[in-house]
């Protein structure tokens, strides 16, 4: 049997779900802020794009889904502040296997959109959401719609690892 078809997290919000536990994968996020924040600002230098594509590798489910996706959002406000111009609007594309809990995430997003707006304000572009189930051996996106691809912990599932 393939592993697309029968790896998964454990769904929802009980006891044994990735919900509940996933604060070790919360601190890998952290830990890589800098490295995420010389990433993006290396791609923005002096200009912005007016739309931004983002995808999040192997995002599961629960509270750490939109974590990396709000920093990376906070960075690219935080450089478009300082360059006095306008936030993009951002495509994010959140990416797992097809058993992740996806209807979880989007749950979460009226929320996620709120907080934005709260802390952004004005300055909150436009953000849509959606989801890309599939392995990430396979291709996922048509040529040139991201500008920044993230992934946290997938390393352990990678057959090879390019030098």
């Amino acid at each position: 049997m393939e592993v697309v078809k029968v790896l998964h997290m454990n769904k929802g919000d009980g006891e044994t779900s990735y919900a509940k536990n996933s604060t070790v994968q919360s601190k890998i996020i952290s830990t890589a802020k800098p490295a995420i924040e010389e990433a993006i600002l290396g791609i923005l230098c002096e200009k912005v794009p007016e739309s931004i594509g983002i995808a999040d590798l192997g995002c599961s489910s629960g509270p750490n889904s939109l974590l990396v996706i709000s920093e990376i959002m906070d960075i690219i406000h935080a450089r478009c502040r300082n360059l006095d111009r306008p936030s993009p609007e951002f495509r994010v594309s959140l990416n797992d296997l097809p058993g992740n809990d996806f209807n979880s995430i989007f749950e979460t997003l009226p929320a996620f959109f709120k907080k934005q707006k709260q802390e952004k304000g004005i300055g909150f572009g436009r953000c849509y959401v959606s989801a890309v189930a599939g392995s990430f051996y396979d291709r996922l996106f048509p040529d040139k719609s991201l500008h920044f691809v993230h992934s946290s912990s997938s390393l352990h599932w990678l057959s090879q690892v390019s030098m």
